[in-house]
């Protein structure tokens, strides 16, 4: 367990090592790794001439093979002085000559002869733990807890569930502690702290129906647990619903000054491709703290995936900035990360010297693979596509996934160029090196589809089903295909409601939803349907749909209206556009 503990007297250079490294240079031993820091002088009130040779004669007997006579010399001289240092070396001796049961004797006397040493409790704690003896820790752990200074206990709760996390019997360990952790709960400053440990406990034993409700009792004894609350990300990460308890941290005056937390929520939230919210999460949060640096980088790369060159680039340099001036070196090697998005942005507003410039200032090796891959759609978006593929196909491949990720940038880069027919070429090639990668399988068919192989389309995406029978966009894909072109409606909609079942929070699944409801002519179900998703997540490709049933509905004023609020999301969207020359409409 990590946690803060006070010590048995100020930390000094244990006794045992002082006077060892003045005996080891009185009889010319060499001095061993463990006395490198003593003084060559030991204080003379901490060292009577019994002790001295004692100590001299266990040490000579671990060295000679005797561990067992080493211990026992060191632990009675550890109980008749009552010295925590010297009760640790007994446990080193004792662990050294694999005897956990002497382990455990040396710190359940140390507790004994010091029973408000939390040092002691933790290393009896953890000898159980080691030596499998996991029933005999509740009292022990409830001790510890309780010698704690009141301030460390909660933080000393949270830490439990990693404290056993190498017990095989994630079930067993529920068993053990729930008796302890629920007497925590009763104590108001400690109940979201153990509500929080059981949730964790519960979730590690794959008991899902009893650490939910663990979390929301963790969350409504104590909001502003920031533990707790990450705890509740950590499973809407996982796709449980948790997020309102999330929220309601991040509604407390804590959870506004977590901006750790809070930018991993967003991150959370893009992952989830709810990219609106993640990015008035960012804008907030960039707000209220202007410093909270990651913050800058990931909203620098939302908004280079929308395509807002100008925010992106401010967004990136001030990330720089505050990177610079931190002294932080995970920011600092988060820097590369900075080169490559102000590459893309420079890429795309036709800067191609600049773009080469900011990939030139990119030396860790780790990135040099993502930096050529920019360089190679440089190259091809300046008419050299022949250069930039042999570019990718040149690279040397340093670690297992080099060899799939240059293919992927290939597909990628034919992809951004339209040449739909040779990108699905390489995902193919792709698909077939790596037959049970299902993500992969999935990149096909949408290139498949992009380039009007449907035949292909669908046989990949059923293959993923028939793999990953829970991938919700597997039956979206399909299901919103058929739909598109007015095939098969019934089988249309009974793919997208599979969908829906799979992932009901998801905006996308809904807009395709709306979109078998508009090929059907059940017009109001489908306008209800994709208003709902326009409205929890502001899209072009939703814009357009929604449009289009508002226009057929007679309410053009309103349909140009999202139109126009499309075009300024992504006034490249290929569904919107196609949709406004199909119905001749200038918004």
């Amino acid at each position: 367990m990590n946690t803060s503990t006070a010590p048995d007297k100020p930390h000094h250079t244990p006794v045992w090592a002082r006077c060892l490294a003045l005996c080891a240079l009185a009889i010319g031993l060499g001095q061993p790794a463990v006395w490198a820091q003593a003084p060559t002088t030991p204080a003379r009130s901490a060292l009577d001439a019994r002790l001295f040779y004692q100590l001299l004669l266990g040490e000579i007997s671990l060295r000679q093979g005797d561990a067992g006579s080493a211990y026992s010399i060191v632990l009675d001289a550890a109980r008749r002085t009552r010295d925590g240092d010297l009760f640790q070396r007994a446990i080193q001796m004792a662990l050294q000559a694999r005897s956990g049961d002497s382990a455990l004797a040396a710190a359940r006397a140390w507790s004994e002869a010091n029973p408000a040493s939390v040092e002691a409790r933790r290393f009896e704690l953890q000898i159980l733990l080691a030596t499998n003896r996991m029933v005999d820790t509740p009292a022990v752990l409830d001790a510890l807890v309780q010698q704690l200074p009141a301030s460390e206990r909660a933080q000393a709760l949270h830490a439990i569930a990693q404290t056993y996390a190498r017990v095989p019997d994630k079930a067993a360990v529920v068993r053990t502690l729930q008796s302890t952790l629920e007497r925590w709960t009763s104590q108001p400053d400690l109940a979201s702290a153990a509500w929080t440990a059981l949730a964790r406990l519960h979730w590690a034993a794959d008991q899902k129906s009893a650490a939910l409700p663990a979390v929301e009792r963790a969350m409504r004894a104590q909001p502003s647990d920031a533990q707790a609350a990450l705890f509740a990300l950590e499973l809407m990460e996982n796709g449980e619903a948790t997020e309102p308890w999330v929220q309601l941290h991040l509604q407390t005056p804590a959870g506004r000054n977590n901006a750790a937390l809070r930018t991993a929520y967003a991150r959370v939230l893009l992952d989830s491709q709810r990219g609106a919210d993640a990015r008035r999460e960012l804008q907030a949060l960039t707000r209220e703290q202007p410093t909270a640096a990651e913050a800058w980088l990931i909203m620098a790369g939302l908004d280079v995936q929308d395509k807002r060159w100008p925010q992106a680039q401010a967004a990136t340099e001030r990330f720089l900035a505050l990177a610079r001036d931190s002294g932080d070196e995970r920011l600092k090697r988060a820097t590369n990360q900075a080169y490559l998005l102000l590459a893309r942005v420079a890429e795309n507003t036709g800067d191609f010297a600049a773009a080469n410039a900011w990939l030139d200032r990119i030396e860790n090796s780790e990135e040099v693979l993502a930096a050529q891959i920019r360089r190679a759609s440089v190259l091809a978006r300046q008419g050299q596509l022949e250069q930039a593929r042999a570019l990718l196909r040149q690279l040397p491949e340093r670690q297992p996934d080099d060899a799939r990720n240059k293919r992927l940038a290939e597909a990628q880069l034919l992809r951004d160029l339209k040449k739909h027919t040779e990108a699905f070429v390489v995902y193919q090639d792709v698909v077939a090196r790596w037959p049970d990668d299902t993500d992969l399988m999935y990149e096909a068919a949408m290139a498949a589809e992009r380039a009007n192989r449907l035949d292909d389309m669908e046989r990949l995406l059923r293959r993923v089903i028939d793999l990953k029978p829970d991938q919700a966009h597997a039956y979206n894909a399909l299901g919103y295909s058929l739909a598109d072109r007015s095939l098969r409606l019934p089988e249309a909609r009974q793919l997208i409601e599979k969908a829906v079942a799979l992932a009901p929070n998801d905006a996308y699944i809904r807009d395709s939803l709306g979109w078998v409801a508009f090929r059907e002519g059940k017009l109001e179900q489908a306008r209800e349907l994709l208003t709902s998703a326009y409205r929890q997540q502001a899209d072009a490709e939703i814009a357009a749909h929604l449009g289009e049933v508002l226009w057929v509905m007679g309410q053009q004023d309103e349909a140009k209206r999202i139109w126009r609020e499309g075009l300024l999301l992504a006034s490249d969207n290929e569904t919107l556009l196609s949709t406004l020359k199909r119905l001749n409409v200038q918004p």
